[in-house]
């Protein structure tokens, strides 16, 4: 491990460590558990970007696997079809963006995911191009999505929310 992985390592556990925890799963807000999963997301595509050894970078792939997987398919079921179902065209758009974008990052993810040598150039151009969608992605999404579920549902709904968001992805399969 080099000082900058160390070092990288070592501001993600103070950042944890400071962060609040969060409550039960109907006290919080369901933004508030899709800002933490994103961060997370982003960290480990970052920590995929930088690693050298074939072997960190398969496992890091399952763990973004793990973490992405899930939290799209519960996002969509939960919050991109609530947001589809609001009589308004232009949230319906995004809502429907979003599902799109999920559906990209998924293709890029499965190419990653097999790229036999995870050293080639092919492995860390795809790591690449699904990182690109996926920070673009989050960009939108906070913005236009979490602008829409604060325009469209109340503090105590996005709670519910929340809490069918976490059953909902606690039954998703990644394989």
């Amino acid at each position: 491990m080099d000082i900058r992985t160390t070092v990288k390592s070592a501001t993600h556990a103070v950042v944890k460590a400071f962060s609040p925890a969060i409550g039960a799963p109907e006290d919080t807000d369901l933004l508030d558990t899709l800002k933490s999963e994103h961060d997370e997301v982003k960290g480990l595509l970052s920590d995929l970007e930088e690693a050298d050894t074939a072997a960190r970078r398969r496992v890091l792939v399952q763990q973004i696997k793990a973490a992405l997987v899930p939290h799209t398919k519960a996002e969509q079921k939960v919050l991109y079809d609530a947001i589809i179902a609001v009589r308004d065209k232009e949230v319906q758009i995004d809502g429907h963006e979003g599902y799109l974008e999920h559906q990209l990052a998924d293709k890029a993810l499965q190419r990653l995911a097999s790229i036999a040598n995870a050293t080639s150039p092919e492995h860390k151009a795809a790591a690449k191009v699904l990182k690109e969608l996926v920070e673009h992605h989050i960009r939108e999404e906070e913005r236009n999505v979490w602008g829409d579920a604060r325009k469209h549902f109340s503090d105590e709904q996005r709670a519910r929310m929340n809490a069918k968001y976490l059953a909902a992805k606690s039954r998703v399969k990644v394989r």
